[in-house]
């Protein structure tokens, strides 16, 4: 199935979508360089086109949306690998079946609505409203769990609360992470720059 047809199914009808994906072979790298990668890109080239058309200084704002764009689509991706792990190691913990390859179906489908909606980027302010997406994409997990990790109904929720914990773990960590080097490679940029200029 294409990218275009997978977004819309999950997002509009994922009850009938998660059989369909269960019953397709995963692919890690399938998955992450033909949805994930063109997926996690809307909202990162929404940001950068937002970022110029919204903001004065053009060549500072190029510079520091570029950065924080790549930084973003980087933790993205190993966001997406780092929780499907951690559901994977987690699945007998709620009497669900390991699957490295199902749980990175899981959080890839499950992130569709936050990168569709990312789009909104492109005007600063409805960046915000772009993020509640995510909501959605955690009830699709909802619906996914039972399906993809063979989850009893009555461990989803738990298993669920425990993946989103993991989840804003996995965020803070990595965008602490990847602010700190962005701002050590402008910090350095700036310093370099300001010498040259004596």
């Amino acid at each position: 199935m294409n990218l275009v047809d997978r977004a819309k199914n999950i997002i509009i009808t994922p009850k009938t979508e998660w059989p369909v994906i269960a019953g397709e072979t995963p692919n890690i790298q399938q998955i992450i360089v033909g949805y994930v990668i063109p997926m996690a890109l809307i909202p990162v080239v929404a940001s950068i086109l937002g970022g110029l058309l919204f903001q004065h200084g053009v060549f500072f704002s190029l510079t520091y949306h570029i950065g924080t764009a790549v930084a973003v689509f980087v933790a993205a991706v190993i966001g997406v690998f780092v929780t499907a792990y951690v559901i994977d190691f987690l699945a007998p913990n709620f009497g669900s079946e390991r699957g490295l390859g199902r749980a990175v179906q899981l959080v890839a489908y499950s992130y569709t609505p936050m990168w569709v909606a990312g789009i909104l980027n492109i005007i600063p302010f409805l960046g915000v409203i772009a993020a509640l997406a995510g909501i959605y994409g955690i009830y699709l997990m909802y619906l996914g769990l039972p399906v993809q990790m063979k989850t009893p109904q009555d461990k989803v929720v738990v298993y669920l609360v425990v993946t989103i914990i993991v989840l804003l773990v996995v965020y803070f960590v990595l965008a602490a992470i990847f602010s700190g080097i962005l701002l050590g490679i402008l910090g350095v940029g700036a310093i370099t720059t300001g010498r040259g200029a004596y």
